[in-house]
């Protein structure tokens, strides 16, 4: 009996459309063949045909590299954009200020250790005065 390898994770199976490649490649190739053609006949004109074949190479080259590169499952732009947004439009330093709450305890037990100025225990004696009216 035959046996057909399945793959378990089915999200990874791309669809082929024509050729055995997918639909984003075959755009991007289509793309990277009309502007080679464009480049190609008009550079043709200027420098010798080896010259003006090696500069459409290099205007193709991009459009065969998006429609090839992928990793982690994730195509060339959308590595490019989680690129910009974690380095660029977030960056990395994230500054994180704490209190030292140990440090605020140990200076309101300085304050409470000295002895009070005259005015605060003036302050203060009047409002035990007017607490106790309250009471009464």
């Amino acid at each position: 009996m035959a046996f057909v390898p399945v793959p378990k994770d089915l999200s990874k199976v791309k669809t082929k459309v024509a050729l055995n490649l997918t639909r984003r490649q075959l755009i991007s190739f289509s793309l990277g063949g009309l502007v080679g053609f464009v480049i190609y006949s008009n550079t043709k004109k200027l420098v010798p045909s080896d010259i003006a074949l090696l500069i459409m190479m290099a205007g193709v080259l991009p459009f065969f590299f998006l429609g090839v590169y992928e990793k982690d499952g994730l195509t060339f732009e959308k590595l490019i954009k989680y690129y910009y947004e974690s380095k660029i439009r977030n960056p990395e330093v994230r500054i994180y200020k704490n209190s030292n709450s140990y440090e605020a305890l140990v200076k309101g037990a300085d304050l409470l250790a000295t002895k009070p100025k005259p005015a605060a225990k003036k302050a203060n004696k009047q409002t035990t005065k007017k607490q106790s009216r309250i009471s009464a």
